[in-house]
């Protein structure tokens, strides 16, 4: 298989879970290549993501390396296999790659837990308060960027909206719903949003009051990812200079019990929409 120019998180995330295995069976990536009968060097490649390779050499990998998790097998043997080009892809070359992997990554989830502290999540965005949120960058960018990327926010929302919906969990800070990034005409109709989408069965959003005690995760902020397997959950978090992806076990474990921290402080999903109604009646 060709060289990849630029390998999606997705496919830097199957050759990063081959290393893992590997190193755990205490081979050398010169043993893994001479199991499979290439370079020493393409076998890096393949655990870079640089290089594709199929379902059957994964599972030819994972029975030299003596995995005895055969569930996870299953799943890697599946992600090598997969050959989606999803909506995304139209916006390859228009918009960082990062919007490209975040929609890949949400579109393949089994579930999405999100905390938003700063913004309403993106996902349950209308598409004016997304464009006030672009448009507050600096440097400020031009149309020509700026539309783009809102109308890939809109898009995203295609997998709390298609028929098999992924199962989706948010919990919002009152300051995020209070806070104007636009006008009050913008705020009123992202309130009304957020409890349209609350209706849905496969959609839970949860307040935190500002009254609400013990909480203390202003800079909470994360999507937490649901994979085939807990092993391939993933963890996107924003950082100073662009988002990160998490998927350390350490990391998973620690994201996992910071979402329950976070949501152990905000109102049950009905008292939240009773919260909500109330703030809409304020603005």
């Amino acid at each position: 298989m060709p060289a990849r120019t630029q390998p999606t998180a997705r496919q830097v995330r199957l050759g990063g879970e081959l290393r893992k295995l590997r190193e755990a069976a205490g081979l050398s990536s010169g043993d893994a290549a001479g199991l499979l009968g290439v370079a020493p060097a393409q076998m890096s490649q393949m655990e870079a993501g640089n290089v594709g390779i199929s379902a059957e050499r994964v599972r030819r990998l994972a029975s030299h390396y003596a995995c005895p998790d055969g569930e996870l097998v299953d799943a890697l043997a599946d992600m090598a296999a997969d050959r989606t080009r999803g909506w995304w892809a139209e916006y390859r070359g228009i918009l960082p790659p990062g919007f490209l992997d975040l929609a890949e990554l949400e579109h393949h989830a089994r579930y999405l837990w999100e905390i938003g502290t700063t913004h309403v999540p993106g996902l349950l965005q209308t598409e004016d308060y997304a464009r006030a949120v672009f448009s507050y960058r600096v440097p400020e960018l031009p149309e020509s960027e700026l539309g783009p990327r809102v109308e890939h926010r809109m898009r995203r929302k295609v997998v709390i909206q298609r028929e098999a919906a992924v199962e989706y969990e948010a919990v919002v800070h009152e300051s995020v719903l209070r806070t104007r990034v636009a006008d009050r005409r913008v705020a009123r109709a992202q309130l009304d949003e957020l409890l349209r989408q609350s209706e849905h069965p496969h959609v839970t959003v949860r307040v935190i009051p500002f009254d609400a005690d013990g909480f203390a995760g202003a800079s909470a902020a994360l999507l937490y990812a649901g994979g085939p397997v807990p092993g391939l959950d993933t963890v996107r978090r924003d950082a100073p200079y662009g988002a990160v992806f998490l998927d350390a076990a350490s990391q998973l474990l620690a994201m996992r019990t910071l979402f329950r921290k976070v949501e152990s402080a905000a109102l049950t999903a009905t008292l939240s929409q009773d919260y909500m109604h109330r703030l809409a009646k304020e603005l």
